[in-house]
C-alpha cells in the first residue's frame, strides 16, 4: 500500500472566486479548491460582508496540491494567465478592494518563487501595463458560504457563468 500523496496550499485572489476556481480545479495535481476570504480584519466573514468593501477581505480561493504533481511555480503560471493582474482593485465589472489581486504565501519559498514569477511575468511582454499584484504572507482563510463552492460546476447555464466564466476557460483551453 502506498502512502497518500502530501499537499501543499496555495492562495489567489485574482477578482470574483467564481472566475478562478474552476480553472484552477482543472489543474493536474490539484486535489481540491475552496472559495473564500481571506486579507481582511473582519472574523467569519459573509458574502454580503465582504461585497461591502468594508471588511478589507478578498475573494480568495485556496488550493490544495500534490507538489510532485504540479510545482507551485506552475500555478502562478496559470494564476498570471487567469486574470489581468494589471488592474488595481478589479476585474472587469467587479469593483473594489474584495476584487484585488493578491499571492497569499504559505511559506518564504513560497514567497521567493511568487516575487521572482512577478518579476519574470512583469519582463514578459505580455502585459501593456505593470502588474500591481501584491504578495503577502497569507493570513487566516475563511471558507465561503457552501453556495460558493464548486459555482461553476453546479451553475454552468447560469448567465454569469455563460458569459464571464465560459469565456475564460475557453480561452486557456480548459473544459468549459
Amino acid at each position: 500500500m502506498t502512502a497518500p500523496a502530501s499537499t501543499e496550499t496555495a492562495t489567489f485572489a485574482g477578482g470574483c472566486f467564481w472566475c478562478i476556481e474552476e480553472i484552477f480545479r482543472q489543474q493536474p495535481g490539484v486535489r481540491r479548491v475552496t472559495s473564500g476570504y481571506t486579507g481582511g480584519h473582519v472574523d467569519n466573514p459573509t458574502y454580503a460582508q465582504v461585497c461591502s468593501g468594508t471588511t478589507g477581505h478578498a475573494e480568495a480561493i485556496r488550493v490544495e496540491f500534490d507538489p510532485q504533481a504540479v510545482s507551485y511555480r506552475s500555478l502562478l503560471d496559470v494564476f498570471w494567465k487567469a486574470h489581468d493582474p494589471t488592474q488595481l482593485n478589479r476585474q472587469g465589472a467587479d469593483v473594489g478592494t474584495q476584487y484585488r489581486s493578491a499571492v497569499f504565501t504559505h511559506s518564504e519559498a513560497q514567497a521567493a518563487a511568487a516575487r521572482d514569477s512577478l518579476e519574470a511575468e512583469n519582463a514578459s511582454g505580455r502585459h501593456a501595463r505593470k502588474i500591481v499584484t501584491e504578495i503577502t504572507p497569507a493570513p487566516v482563510f475563511w471558507p465561503a458560504e457552501d453556495y460558493h463552492q464548486d459555482y461553476y460546476r453546479l451553475n454552468r447555464r447560469a448567465p454569469y457563468c455563460q458569459a464571464v466564466i465560459r469565456p475564460k476557460l475557453r480561452k486557456l483551453g480548459l473544459d468549459d
